[in-house]
């Protein structure tokens, strides 16, 4: 009966001597309260998370916003006000430099109604709309960028304006060369 009452209290004693040793290795009651990096540069980011003793990774690149400046923050995690221990890691992800460059899709020998929405849910801008001498009216005859002929495949930057040339319907042979 003595033994098994010493086994308890050493139990006991054990158990509270590694609580209170986790307690005070882990920082439990420290917190540190993350700053908001939106915006900021990676340099800036740096500097802010230095003197809060943080840390951060970058985690990916997103789809270009043109609301934020290149290469700034535009998400973090965990977010700006959240309580963190100090040496946490903030995950960032940044700005690109600009747009990705999207293939140009064909859509050439296709109906305007079918060309403008393929090229507009591609990011693609619809610029000016000119007309040729051809028997199939309102179909695509060409592509053009800045004034030159576009090829099916070509990449453009996402919100490029491409101009379509299209048939007139009125008279004219069908043109079936891209």
């Amino acid at each position: 009966m003595i033994q098994l009452v010493i086994a308890v209290a050493m139990l006991a004693i054990l158990s509270y001597v590694a609580l209170e040793w986790l307690e005070s290795t882990t920082n439990h009651h420290q917190r540190i309260v993350v700053p908001s990096l939106s915006k900021k540069t990676l340099d800036e980011v740096g500097k802010v998370l230095e003197e809060k003793e943080l840390r951060y990774e970058v985690q990916d690149s997103a789809n270009f916003n043109p609301d934020y400046p290149r290469y700034s923050v535009l998400e973090q995690n965990p977010v700006a006000g959240s309580e963190v221990k100090e040496n946490r890691k903030i995950y960032v992800t940044l700005n690109p430099s600009g747009y990705r460059k999207i293939e140009v899709p064909n859509v050439v020998q296709r109906t305007r109604r079918q060309a403008e929405p393929k090229l507009v849910a591609l990011g693609f801008k619809i610029g000016s709309v000119t007309y040729q001498p051809n028997i199939a009216r309102d179909m695509v005859l060409e592509l053009r960028h800045n004034g030159k002929r576009l090829k099916p495949g070509t990449k453009l930057m996402k919100t490029s304006v491409i101009d379509l040339v299209l048939g007139n319907g009125e008279g004219g042979t069908i043109n079936l060369s891209n």
